[in-house]
């Protein structure tokens, strides 16, 4: 049996160079672009992509674009639509609002995902809006993190783009995860379950560390527990989290959640600069994961998402190094300053966290 090779060939922390990247892919394209993205904006950066994705098209490539219906719904306007279908791209609006089934709008297709020919493969947390651009936003644009794939990884990411395009996602991926690494979508009830088995089995194995950086934190009650069993088992655990965010709900619901952690030994720490957005893990230094899950329920139950897992000691060490320098821009919250805060505090966190299965 021939050894499957899977590669993560390059780690981007910063929008500018990954969109450089992914558009440069797309222009180098001889056979295949698929686009697959839960946010796609319009704006200065989004017509790069518009104009990439147009050019490809016209020289005979095959592209596709995949949009979520929701994320998406103002950023691709009918015009941009129509001329992307003019060049000969195929667009898809994923679960658009419909009377007969409108909860099924709420069920959204949160990944991010770039296949170019059989080569390569882009995928992670960054959305395609100008927010995400240094050049374009400023000193304030996102903190995120992107993995460009190769190897067998662009084949399992090809197959799991189709399940969704054709809209086939009762069906099974073969998926060995014994493998060093291996990309794990959520696209149906087994595969949820077998996503959180594998989170929930790293957390469980932990003996040294769990390093987790999440924008939308809102653990239920089992996380919350397996954190802090590793915690009082002498793991170090620390959760980086926004300290600026985009949905104040969201920040609410997340701090709902703090005292539990702290009370247990879990350190907390707040990202100060910007809006941290990225969404990765990384385990005793052996396990991490990147990709477009956060630890809230949409993501465990509502939301569509994909995920790399790896055992890769290049990555681990690539991300716990990230990890230590945006602790560095970072504020911890301790424990018993956390217990004196405001009494509204109180009063937000209870409307966060009956709030947070719509966030």
């Amino acid at each position: 049996m021939p050894v499957e090779h899977s590669s993560v060939d390059e780690i981007y922390t910063e929008g500018d160079a990954l969109y450089r990247a992914m558009c440069a892919a797309i222009q180098r394209a001889r056979r295949r672009v698929d686009l697959e993205v839960y946010i796609f904006e319009c704006d200065e950066l989004g017509q790069r992509f518009v104009h990439a994705l147009c050019a490809a098209a016209r020289r005979g490539v095959r592209v596709r674009l995949l949009v979520d219906a929701f994320g998406s719904l103002w950023g691709v306007p009918a015009r941009v639509e129509r001329e992307l279908l003019a060049a000969g791209v195929a667009v898809r609006r994923f679960h658009r609002w419909r009377w007969r089934s409108p909860l099924r709008y709420n069920r959204r297709n949160h990944r991010k995902l770039l296949l170019v020919d059989e080569e390569s493969a882009f995928m992670g947390g960054f959305n395609i809006h100008r927010l995400s651009s240094r050049e374009l936003y400023g000193e304030a644009r996102w903190r995120d993190t992107h993995v460009r794939l190769g190897g067998d990884l662009v084949r399992q990411a090809s197959e799991s783009f189709e399940l969704f395009w054709q809209g086939r996602r009762e069906r099974h991926l073969p998926i060995r995860l014994s493998a060093e690494q291996v990309l794990l979508s959520n696209h149906n009830l087994y595969a949820r379950r077998r996503l959180r088995r594998v989170f929930d089995a790293a957390l469980n194995d932990a003996r040294r560390r769990i390093w987790l950086t999440n924008p939308y934190f809102v653990p239920d009650h089992r996380m919350q527990g397996r954190l802090v069993r590793a915690a009082r088992r002498g793991v170090d655990v620390r959760v980086l989290l926004p300290g600026k965010s985009d949905v104040r709900l969201a920040r609410w619901a997340s701090h709902a959640a703090y005292t539990r952690l702290l009370e247990g030994g879990v350190r907390i720490y707040e990202y100060l600069p910007r809006m941290l957005h990225a969404k990765t893990a990384v385990v005793d230094g052996d396990w991490a994961s990147v990709g477009t899950s956060n630890l809230d329920y949409r993501s465990v139950f509502l939301n569509y998402e994909i995920n790399l897992v790896s055992r890769s000691a290049t990555l681990c060490a690539a991300l716990e190094q990230q990890f230590l320098a945006d602790m560095t821009q970072s504020e911890e919250i301790p424990a018993e300053r956390w217990g004196r805060r405001h009494w509204g505090h109180y009063a937000a966190e209870a409307i966060g966290w009956w709030a947070r299965r719509w966030l």
